[in-house]
């Protein structure tokens, strides 16, 4: 059954499928000649700040901060366009907005993280794919900081990825951001992908560029190590394992301390990493964390062509010129080849789903487990 959704200037759209939903909103297909859609968030805590945060994100569209974001051809954000409410002015209205559709350029950004996926969707994707995508992440969550907005909620679930790497976000209306010296404070974080002084960390706590940084560099560290969590593993020293929190939290990470966690053989080498990028995970989750900035410049280095390899067996297999042979023919033979050659022709299933829809992609790798 389609919906009806009115913006403020009366202005009527149509909304047709449902395509996706999270624990906020529902995202529906809209009838437009254009590719849009229009999220609606039917119980947000305070519906009339809700309300005035879509409208101040609306006005910003036009302000030179956001319109330097939303440059270029293919979009990088899904800025909301314009408000819009379903069921009428009373209380049992459900407001939420409009917004460019990004499925129209990209794929759900966990396509990228796993074999699996990957193989289906982005075949030609190679570890120099996922470089790309470190580096339009990085460079994307530069911008965003340099014009004072924060993410705060930065995970899989809200990245798109195109075939060549470049990342795109969504969920703008839960950034933190100050207009006309109202502060809009940002939402909580998600589980694996939260600053550890935001773990348990009271409602209401805002976010900052630092706690992006760490999730930025989680992120960074799943598409190089092949979907692989940083904090995965079981705890070496005999405890249970209870979440990747709860190893954020008391710092198992095999590149912190080799010794804290145990990860099965099929997991990526460590090596697999230059040294370069190396460093900076290790201060980002150990130390002081380096800005974005400073991972678009480390990454960008390291996706010079003189810095690759690629495997003479397997074309997909590309790798650091550090490394003298080829990770993934390492891999391969124990059973986990994350690029392999023969990959079957992608789904023809029409339009890729909402990130929602592919939720837990990335946590079905073996070595997750």
């Amino acid at each position: 059954m389609a919906l009806t959704v009115v913006s403020v200037s009366g202005h009527t759209w149509r909304l047709t499928q449902r395509i996706g939903s999270g624990s906020e909103g529902v995202v529906y297909a809209v009838d437009h000649a254009r590719p849009l859609v229009a999220k609606l968030v039917p119980a947000p805590p305070d519906p009339a700040a809700y309300r005035r945060r879509i409208a101040r994100l609306v006005r910003q569209r036009r302000e030179p901060r956001a319109v330097r974001l939303l440059s270029g051809t293919t979009p990088r954000v899904a800025w909301p366009m314009v408000g819009v409410r379903a069921g009428g002015p009373g209380p049992d209205g459900v407001d939420g907005y409009v917004m460019a559709d990004m499925r129209h350029a990209h794929q759900p950004f966990a396509r990228l993280l796993t074999p699996q996926a990957r193989r289906t969707y982005l075949p030609r994707a190679t570890w120099a794919t996922a470089l790309a995508a470190g580096l339009s992440l990085a460079r994307l969550l530069a911008d965003l900081h340099a014009e004072d907005y924060v993410v705060g909620d930065l995970k899989p679930d809200n990245l798109w990825v195109d075939a060549q790497g470049g990342v795109g976000i969504a969920d703008v209306d839960s950034w933190q951001f100050t207009d006309g010296g109202e502060v809009f404070a940002g939402r909580m974080g998600s589980p694996g992908h939260t600053a550890p002084e935001r773990i348990g960390a009271p409602a209401g706590t805002a976010p900052d560029r630092a706690a992006d940084a760490f999730v930025l560099a989680v992120l960074v560290h799943e598409l190089l190590m092949c979907g692989l969590h940083p904090f995965a593993g079981h705890p070496a020293a005999g405890t249970d394992y209870l979440s990747y929190d709860d190893n954020i939290l008391h710092g198992r990470c095999r590149l912190l301390d080799r010794t804290s966690v145990v990860l099965p053989r099929s997991a990526p080498p460590v090596d697999l990493l230059p040294r370069r990028l190396t460093a900076l995970f290790r201060a980002a989750f150990g130390g002081v964390r380096p800005p974005a900035s400073a991972w678009a410049d480390a990454l960008a280095a390291e996706s010079e062509p003189a810095r690759l390899r690629t495997c003479r067996r397997n074309p997909l297999h590309v790798h650091t010129a550090e490394r003298p042979w080829c990770p993934w023919c390492d891999l391969a033979e124990h059973g986990t080849d994350g690029y392999p050659a023969q990959a079957p022709t992608p789904s023809a299933d029409g339009a890729a789903p909402y990130p929602k829809d592919v939720k837990g992609m990335e946590e079905n790798t073996p070595w997750q487990r």
